[in-house]
């Protein structure tokens, strides 16, 4: 079992040697106790990864109750829990970080599913969907070409794609009028962190 202090320092290392302070610390400390009610309960990493991807179903198929704002924030719960429970119970895996790269872009589909449901047009949840994922597409590929550092954080990462889908649905919910002009912007947004990426990856490759 990993102490607190080689906890941290695992989670520092795998992520380019980031400082763990203010928030991130604090999300630590969050993660390090779950991973050791996981380890107990005998729950894997792949396990959580997956029980991530059922929620974020679940996210589209109750888009209509309130049930969607419980099982989204549960998608996202799951999917920020999973790599710091493995780092716990030293289960880090090639397998295991390709499984949860493409349950996150299954899982955006779904939450991006969701918007369709209550009204906003198929166009606009599909591009919305194609940004995201071909932003992270280019990240992986930088990493594959070996550039580790990818150097640049987005103002539109996937935390930030889940608060914006949190706050349509409540919006949607409170029968409150503008969710098709928060999801424009939301694509606007999310245009620029893509080309933040590409302009970050031309930089390197040149």
């Amino acid at each position: 079992m990993l102490s607190k202090q080689e906890f941290t320092q695992t989670w520092s290392s795998l992520h380019n040697d980031a400082p763990v302070t203010g928030a991130v610390a604090g999300w630590l400390k969050i993660s390090y106790r779950f991973g050791l009610v996981a380890t107990l309960l005998r729950i894997s990493p792949n396990v959580l990864t997956l029980l991530g991807l059922c929620a974020a179903a679940a996210t589209a198929f109750t888009a209509t109750s309130w049930w969607a704002i419980f099982f989204l924030v549960l998608s996202l719960f799951c999917d920020g829990i999973d790599g710091s429970v493995a780092i716990f119970q030293k289960r880090q895996s090639a397998w295991g970080a390709t499984l949860d790269s493409v349950v996150d872009r299954l899982s955006e589909a779904f939450w991006l599913y969701a918007l369709y449901v209550i009204g906003i047009p198929a166009w606009l949840a599909i591009t919305l969907w194609c940004v995201a994922s071909f932003q992270e597409y280019a990240r992986a590929k930088l990493t594959s070409l070996g550039i580790t550092d990818i150097g640049v954080v987005t103002p539109a990462e996937r935390p930030v794609r889940a608060i914006f889908l949190f706050i349509v649905l409540i919006m949607w919910h409170l029968n409150m009028p503008g969710e098709f002009a928060v999801s424009v912007a939301f694509l606007v947004l999310q245009t620029s962190g893509f080309l933040m990426v590409l302009r970050y990856a031309r930089s390197q490759l040149h």
